[in-house]
């Protein structure tokens, strides 16, 4: 991505000493990619989104670093096999996204909870029917059963965030490691959770796996009144079958930053669907964001010259 001054600044400080290349025409956001040129061969570490053909063939690449929680073009099998044989370490910046997003989606919960949406579109007096409707339908979070759809960094810190709510809360990811301090189950065990579950967040990644994981059937298993939040990614959810079972009546709501294709188009169903809210894709920002991915990789950096384990590792 193309850096500020003050997050450029930072990064040659932290690597003073070392030769420092630059992709001819970076990607735009985080979010982008690089285009492709020669630029990475002959480089140990690259820091960004670099062209997936370009890592492949940049034979004395040690270490790919991106600049996003979410890596879609890098996760394939093989691209995981060619990193495997040649011992390149992949990281990405979950840890840096991770207190906004959670944020982000506890907006949406207290949001929802509180009929905030309503609250704040109408102003009617104390005691009318509106008005009572009102107090009478928020509800408060404690105690109710969170069901979270994907199980990495985001979702560590989003269970550390709902404990003062004594909230009873599962996770699923696809392969259980039993250290992850909450309830986990896999995928097999997923669709019994739903039935349960006042709450369901979404933060799986868009991966072969994924993709349309939350189709029709998925979503008409979940409790009735539930609300839907996804923070993940858009391509993991069918958006049709989602517009359905609001309308029906079967949800009690979505909470979307995310949808397949951002934005969605003008007239698009979702827009009219009064119980479904969108923001676009800002789950993750925050203010000095360039200068927190500079230090988080400057960080990691240290990590890799002294051989110590490094943060946000997801393949090799």
């Amino acid at each position: 991505m193309v850096f500020g001054e003050r997050a450029m600044g930072l990064l040659e400080a932290g690597l003073a000493g070392r030769e420092l290349v630059f992709p001819l025409r970076a990607a735009a956001s985080v979010l982008g990619k690089s285009e492709a040129g020669p630029e990475i061969e002959g480089v140990e570490v690259a820091f960004g989104q670099p062209d997936v053909a370009d890592v492949l063939r940049a034979k004395g690449l040690r270490w790919l670093h991106l600049t996003s929680a979410g890596f879609t073009r890098y996760d394939t099998e093989d691209f995981r096999e060619a990193m495997r044989e040649r011992g390149v370490v992949v990281t990405n910046s979950s840890s840096v996204y991770a207190e906004a997003c959670v944020e982000h989606v506890l907006a949406f919960m207290l949001a929802q909870a509180r009929l905030l949406p309503a609250g704040l579109a109408t102003r009617c007096a104390n005691g009318v029917e509106e008005w009572n409707a009102l107090r009478e339908g928020s509800s408060i979070l404690l105690g109710q059963r969170v069901l979270i759809a994907g199980y990495g960094s985001i979702a560590a810190r989003l269970v550390e965030v709902l404990a003062p709510f004594r909230m009873e809360v599962v996770a699923m990811r696809r392969r259980v490691r039993g250290d992850e301090g909450v309830r986990v189950v896999g995928v097999d065990g997923f669709d019994e959770e739903l039935a349960e579950a006042d709450h369901v967040i979404n933060i799986l990644p868009d991966n072969g796996e994924s993709r349309g994981f939350f189709g029709a059937e998925r979503l008409g298993r979940m409790k009735g009144g539930a609300v839907f939040y996804n923070i993940g990614r858009g391509t993991t959810v069918d958006q049709e079958a989602l517009a359905d079972v609001l309308e029906s009546g079967h949800l009690g709501a979505a909470w979307l930053d995310v949808t397949d294709p951002e934005p969605l188009p003008e007239g698009h169903r979702l827009w009219g669907v009064g119980n479904c809210f969108i923001t676009p894709h800002t789950a993750g920002g925050h203010a000095d964001e360039a200068c927190t991915l500079v230090r988080h990789f400057l960080g990691n950096l240290g990590r890799f010259e002294r051989g110590e384990p490094l943060l946000d590792r997801i393949l090799v």
